[in-house]
């Protein structure tokens, strides 16, 4: 086994035993408030949509109720899939995919990022603007939530600043919207900023 299978098995590994033991400390058991606002007012439900890392999926769960079907959900790790399958059995099983999401090939008019982007090492947070650049349609929008905290050595999750990530996306993406939620559920109020980033063509 050489060394990048062997890394990927074990981050695998990692959050499959996470999931297993229900201690995803930022799982909150229901659709953010935030993103749940933003997909209130979409009006395309033909929209190609994906969500990388997507955990146990109440995003994808309420898309999919609320008319869009053109949903992917992907993660590493293969219990979260299984547990939306087990509260949206309708959801089309071949739009649930196990996968790395830097391996992950197609386009998309929609991303929507969730405690995804602060669960990966900042070592890889360029890859990650750059792979988003690549699974976007052209005006393709990523769309989601950032954590607003100090950027910590210790994680997941791991922090940052508006400052921040306004310098790491602002060569790829034009920035429609980064600010501070005004919907956060209380343990996040004042720790979360909600952004929409529209790829540069």
């Amino acid at each position: 086994m050489d060394f990048k299978n062997k890394k990927e098995d074990l981050q695998q590994s990692f959050w499959e035993q996470n999931y297993k033991n229900n201690t995803i400390g930022w799982d909150i058991g229901y659709v953010s408030p935030p993103i749940k606002d933003y997909v209130n007012q979409l009006c395309n439900k033909e929209l190609s949509i994906l969500i990388p890392g997507a955990g146990n999926g109440y995003e994808a769960e309420y898309l999919f109720k609320n008319g869009f079907k053109n949903i992917t959900v992907l993660d590493l790790a293969h219990q979260p899939l299984q547990n939306i399958r087990k509260r949206a059995p309708n959801f089309p099983e071949e739009q649930l995919v196990q996968e790395d999401f830097f391996e992950h090939s197609n386009t998309y008019d929609l991303i929507i990022e969730q405690t995804f982007f602060c669960a990966l090492h900042p070592s890889l947070r360029k890859k990650y603007v750059a792979k988003m650049y690549q699974l976007l349609k052209e005006k393709g929008k990523l769309v989601g939530l950032l954590f607003d905290f100090e950027l910590t050595a210790q994680g997941p999750p791991y922090g940052g600043s508006l400052n921040s990530y306004l310098a790491l996306f602002k060569e790829k993406f034009s920035i429609k919207i980064l600010e501070r939620c005004y919907s956060s559920i209380k343990p996040r109020d004042g720790r979360e900023l909600f952004f929409i980033f529209e790829k540069n063509n």
